[in-house]
């Protein structure tokens, strides 16, 4: 049975390899972006998926936004909480605002979407929630106070959140990606990925299609008994 879904930071890398595969599922799939409005339109030509602009860190913009796919679409049962930032640099040298924006919207998100959503996924019975964390929110990593103590927190916030779902018919799970073949872990010093990778157990990078097939089983019928809980998709790099 096809249901709306929306999958924020969902017309690039991991977002989007999401989006497509909740389609090929039978869904009706929304892709929010924040920014880059000529990937979105290449991304909708491309797959026919409707993208919505917001900025998931704005609390109004999220209401606001997921009302108007309600208004388009029918009520919203699954949401994919993807979008996240980086502004990476060590502790003396991250300004308020590159900890600031990074909470905001990879953490802050999450939150906005969820008061957006929850309530009526409660309300009706059925609701999916898959929130994107990373083995840096599990394991920490250098440079990264910001993004890991918001990542971190997504971890949290699903256990709790699926504790209030959970007698509605609603689940909440995680997925902790590792390093992943995306634009974002391109955007790192080879030699420094070279690092990482050789300490990658199955001795590769992940595909950002192996996160989606993730979230399809978790936003499926069949994950109805699965909440609060974190998949941890990184090839063997962290066992948590």
């Amino acid at each position: 049975m096809g249901r709306v879904a929306i999958v924020t930071g969902g017309t690039r890398g991991i977002g989007a390899a999401i989006c497509k595969r909740l389609q090929r599922q039978g869904h009706i799939v929304i892709a929010n972006y924040a920014g880059n409005e000529e990937k979105a339109q290449a991304f909708t030509a491309e797959t026919g998926i409707r993208a919505y602009k917001w900025d998931v860190g704005d609390h109004e913009a999220s209401l606001d936004g997921c009302a108007q796919v309600e208004r388009d679409f029918g009520p919203i049962d699954i949401v994919v909480n993807n979008a996240g930032i980086t502004r990476d640099g060590t502790l003396r040298k991250v300004s308020f605002d590159d900890w600031n924006d990074v909470i905001r919207i990879n953490l802050g998100g999450c939150f906005n979407m969820a008061k957006a959503t929850f309530p009526g996924m409660c309300e009706r019975g059925w609701g999916r929630i898959v929130n994107i964390g990373s083995i840096n929110g599990q394991a920490g990593q250098y440079g990264q106070v910001n993004y890991a103590a918001a990542k971190s927190g997504i971890h949290g916030f699903t256990k709790a959140l699926a504790q209030e779902g959970a007698k509605f018919g609603v689940t909440v799970n995680a997925i902790a990606p590792g390093y992943i073949d995306t634009d974002m872990v391109a955007a790192v010093p080879p030699a420094v990925l070279e690092k990482i990778v050789a300490k990658i157990p199955v001795g590769r990078l992940g595909m950002a299609e192996e996160i989606a097939r993730g979230v399809a089983f978790l936003t499926s019928e069949n994950g109805g008994f699965m909440t609060g809980s974190t998949m941890s998709i990184n090839g063997g790099q962290h066992m948590y």
